[in-house]
């Protein structure tokens, strides 16, 4: 499975991903306020993890009076690994950088 660049966008993308649950999946305007991001950065980036099989989505199918039927996106079994590992590394080499202050 390909690689993705992990820009701070995509990190907040997956980590809203990662806090949502089987009985609460994420949808595109959910995943937009819990990442802090406007729709022009979110939609592009959850297309390209699709395309990249970390992520699925499918149509709301339950009632929606009023609004469109939300699409809710899930990381698969391999994205959500993925996803971990990818942010695992990145937090390591981030803090593990041995950035400690010496003498002035």
């Amino acid at each position: 499975m390909p690689n993705i660049r992990l820009t701070k966008p995509t990190i907040a993308v997956l980590e809203a991903l990662l806090a949502a649950v089987g009985g609460n999946p994420a949808w595109g305007l959910s995943i937009c306020r819990d990442a802090d991001l406007g729709p022009g950065t979110v939609y592009p980036i959850l297309d390209r993890l699709a395309e990249r099989g970390w992520v699925t989505s499918y149509e709301e199918t339950g009632p929606h009076p009023g609004r469109p039927a939300r699409r809710f996106y899930e990381l698969t079994g391999a994205g959500r690994q993925q996803a971990l590992e990818a942010l695992e590394v990145r937090r390591a080499r981030r803090f593990g950088l041995g950035l400690s202050g010496g003498a002035a």
